[in-house]
């Protein structure tokens, strides 16, 4: 499904639950030793899918530990994204030949809890969000906005290496392609000493949840 709003060049893999086959490195099972059983769930799962991806790039198997800020650290030439909610979990991996970062958020497509539209909007987005909503209220937009606001998250702090909040970034969708930019609103992304001011990127609404994903090349050229 994920497949579907990613380029060519990008593999990617999911899973709606969580296959006994998945294991983890020592590495991996030492960063989970303390979590809970769901915790620990998602983060093997998620890697199995990471695996996968990385086996139809032709790379081998390797252990994907988290960064400082939690973030994946992929192996040397590969930059990808990982994401998780109830029922689905997707990772998605590109060569750095072919892309500069990659971002994917995956969320429940249902509302969102009472009181989190207003900490993650700006004003614009909100009259932008009931338009969306009166013609269109089968999309639950407020969710759709917040993962797509993960997914710049994920394509900025790779390659700015800071924070970037909430309001940070003004997404307005395209409801009949399937299209969404993200204007920026905070410096520090860059590619290639060029600065990078609004990114493009693409979302599904479908089986009970919202995908969304971002891709950038190295032209600086989001997708």
């Amino acid at each position: 499904m994920i497949g579907e709003i990613l380029p060519a060049c990008v593999a990617s893999a999911e899973a709606f639950g969580d296959p006994p086959e998945a294991e983890l490195f020592p590495s991996e099972q030492e960063a989970v030793r303390n979590a809970v059983d769901k915790r620990r769930r998602e983060y093997t799962t998620v890697r199995h899918c990471a695996r996968k991806a990385l086996a139809e790039l032709g790379l081998p198997p390797a252990p994907i530990l988290p960064g400082r800020n939690r973030e994946p650290l992929w192996p040397a030439g590969v930059v990808g994204s990982m994401t998780h909610c109830d029922g689905y979990r997707a990772a998605a991996l590109a060569r750095e030949g072919d892309l500069a970062a990659l971002g994917i958020d995956a969320e429940p497509h249902a509302a969102l809890p009472e009181g989190v539209l207003a900490s993650v909007t700006r004003p614009e987005e909100l009259p932008r969000l009931s338009r969306l909503g009166e013609k269109h209220p089968e999309v639950h937009w407020d969710r759709l906005l917040f993962s797509a606001k993960e997914s710049v998250y994920k394509v900025w702090f790779p390659l700015a290496g800071c924070w970037l909040g909430f309001d940070d970034a003004a997404i307005d969708f395209d409801p009949d392609g399937g299209l969404f930019t993200a204007v920026l609103h905070q410096s520090g992304l860059q590619l290639d000493g060029k600065p990078i001011s609004q990114l493009t990127g693409r979302w599904l609404v479908r089986e009970g949840l919202v995908i969304t994903a971002i891709s950038l090349d190295g032209e600086g050229c989001a997708g």
